[in-house]
């Protein structure tokens, strides 16, 4: 490494996942094209890489908020591409970085050549959990999540946290922004099972009800994919539920029927693996594989949301290759519109896929789909993707301060 050529990343190599970063090299030639790189180890050990090439201006510097990539896994102004466009060897990779307690460490580095030595490089750590956030694991009777409680004395709103599977990432980060969280997974492991019991999310309701920190007046529920119909389905039956995000899922109860208070309150909107298209990637499309939700042997699966009197942000990507979010988005602004209510706002991303995620991660193309046994393609279009993922992180929060008021504001956690 030369001494005189610098990779620094402002304002810290420190910083929240979820924070941007300024790239910047300086002590090249005039001119000199250099090839930037980053690498990182998902908690799977799957090996991500990304790399673009820039031309140094007249002062032997580039900066990625300023220049431009010139080829590489992206090309023109992205300042934080070298994260998103992070990549494995193999196909249908998904890079797991789903507890809080590890940093999302990334190495970036500076190189000659497309495959030339290391001028210089740098570390990134991007944490999950800033100073002071509490993480505790909950086993209280059928929850089987993790708790995070943001510093000071409070009080807080509270969010429960539905993740298809159990993932801590979304949750630490809305911790680190003054909201008390409880991560829950829909299904734990790979269950065989035949129905869903709404009486274990209102279990996790009430938990959040009796946190001593917790200030606001109702629970709000951050969902996606096969857990945002659970979130529908609490909105409308469930006490004290007063705001839910929506994202990329189903207005019905897809695959499996809903029961509450032991008796079946929804039937299941089931799936047809006949219709699932193959693609030259060897990945498959899912989207059109659903039963229609609106034909009459299927209308005893909508979640019937006119009847709650909470919140609701719906979210769907118009490229999402798993559900037709954007159909099932329409359908409920309608119905809700025909039964009078104005409890509701909705906000779609045309060219972005359905793994709508907090912002700066690796953008995912496509990835084993644990429950249906295959491949499939997410959609999305990459850089309009991230956007989408930076431009809906700020909007979820603003709509939980918004809806889920309390006597008074903490301060966000720093690093």
């Amino acid at each position: 490494m030369s001494a005189q050529i610098s990779l620094t990343l402002l304002p810290s190599a420190r910083c929240l996942f979820d924070e941007p970063v300024q790239v910047k090299v300086a002590g090249l030639r005039s001119n000199q094209l250099v090839t930037l790189r980053a690498r990182s180890t998902d908690e799977r050990g799957v090996v991500f890489n990304s790399s673009a090439t820039y031309c140094a201006d007249g002062s032997g510097e580039i900066d990625l908020n300023r220049d431009a990539s010139l080829s590489g896994s992206y090309v023109g102004v992205e300042p934080m591409g070298l994260l998103r466009s992070l990549k494995a060897d193999t196909s249908h990779k998904y890079f797991y970085k789903d507890k809080a307690l590890e940093p999302f460490v990334v190495n970036f580095s500076v190189h000659e050549e497309e495959e030339g030595g290391i001028l210089a490089e740098a570390t990134n750590e991007r944490c999950l959990m800033g100073d002071g956030v509490m993480r505790v694991p909950v086993e209280v009777g059928n929850i089987q999540g993790v708790l995070f409680t943001p510093p000071g004395e409070g009080p807080f709103p509270a969010v429960l946290d539905l993740g298809t599977l159990m993932s801590e990432k979304r949750a630490s980060l809305l911790a680190n922004k003054g909201f008390i969280v409880l991560a829950l997974p829909i299904f734990i492991g790979k269950p065989k099972l035949e129905r869903m019991n709404l009486d274990d999310f209102e279990e996790a309701v009430k938990f959040l009800q009796n946190q001593p920190k917790v200030g606001s007046k109702g629970v709000g529920v951050i969902s996606q994919s096969k857990g945002a119909d659970i979130a529908l389905s609490l909105a409308a039956f469930v006490p004290g539920v007063e705001a839910v995000v929506w994202i990329n899922g189903c207005s019905a109860s897809a695959v499996l029927p809903l029961y509450y208070k032991n008796r079946q309150i929804l039937s299941a909107l089931k799936f047809d693996m006949n219709k699932v298209i193959s693609t030259q990637s060897g990945a498959f499309i899912i989207k059109y594989a659903m039963h229609d939700s609106l034909k009459e042997e299927n209308k005893a699966s909508l979640v019937p949301i006119e009847r709650a009197s909470g919140q609701f942000l719906f979210v769907a990507s118009e490229d999402d290759f798993n559900w037709d979010s954007k159909a099932y988005m329409d359908e409920m602004v309608d119905r809700l519109k025909r039964h009078g209510k104005e409890n509701f706002e909705s906000v779609n991303y045309p060219e972005a896929g359905h793994y709508l995620e907090p912002p700066f991660g690796p953008y995912c193309h496509s990835s084993f789909h644990g429950f249906v046994g295959i491949p499939v393609l997410w959609g999305g279009e990459p850089r309009a993707h991230a956007a989408a993922e930076v431009h809906l992180w700020s909007k979820i929060q603003e709509f939980f301060r918004t809806h889920l008021d309390c006597d008074k504001t903490e301060t966000e956690s720093k690093l």
